[in-house]
């Protein structure tokens, strides 16, 4: 599985993990520090993964809320922009492919009817997302 790093003045600001093979186990590809980890796991038939519960953990949702999308269906441009909202980067993500979005602006362009799984930390706040123009 291809992992790659955006950099956006200096920083990570996201992280696309691209569709294809894994080996048996888990493979985490977010960094440990991270807030909203993300990771694949290749079960064979048969295995068992040992019950579990998780016991409360102190988050600190470092600067920003942190975001990771699917692409369960389809083909999106991903949009990264820099802090004077002029476009920095930018990806095509298609089925299969997952993206942790991190810090900084972004946008998107539907390439093909797309159907995404979106996942973010919650509770939602609507008044923490700041909508802008891209110049």
């Amino acid at each position: 599985m291809k992992k790659e790093n955006i950099i956006c003045n200096h920083e990570v600001v996201a992280m696309v993990i691209y569709a294809g093979p894994i080996s048996p186990g888990v493979h985490f590809y977010s960094e440990d520090n991270n807030s909203l980890q993300v990771g694949k796991q290749l079960r064979k038939k048969g295995e068992r993964i040992k019950s579990h519960r998780h016991h409360p953990v102190a988050v600190d949702r470092q600067e920003t809320l942190q975001e990771v999308l699917y692409i369960e269906k389809g083909r999106i441009k991903v949009l990264f922009y820099d802090q004077e909202n002029k476009i920095a980067d930018s990806r095509i993500l298609q089925q299969g492919d997952i993206i942790l979005l991190i810090k900084g602006g972004h946008g998107f362009e539907v390439l093909e009817e797309t159907v995404m799984i979106e996942v973010k930390q919650g509770p939602y706040d609507p008044d923490a997302t700041e909508k802008f123009e891209e110049k």
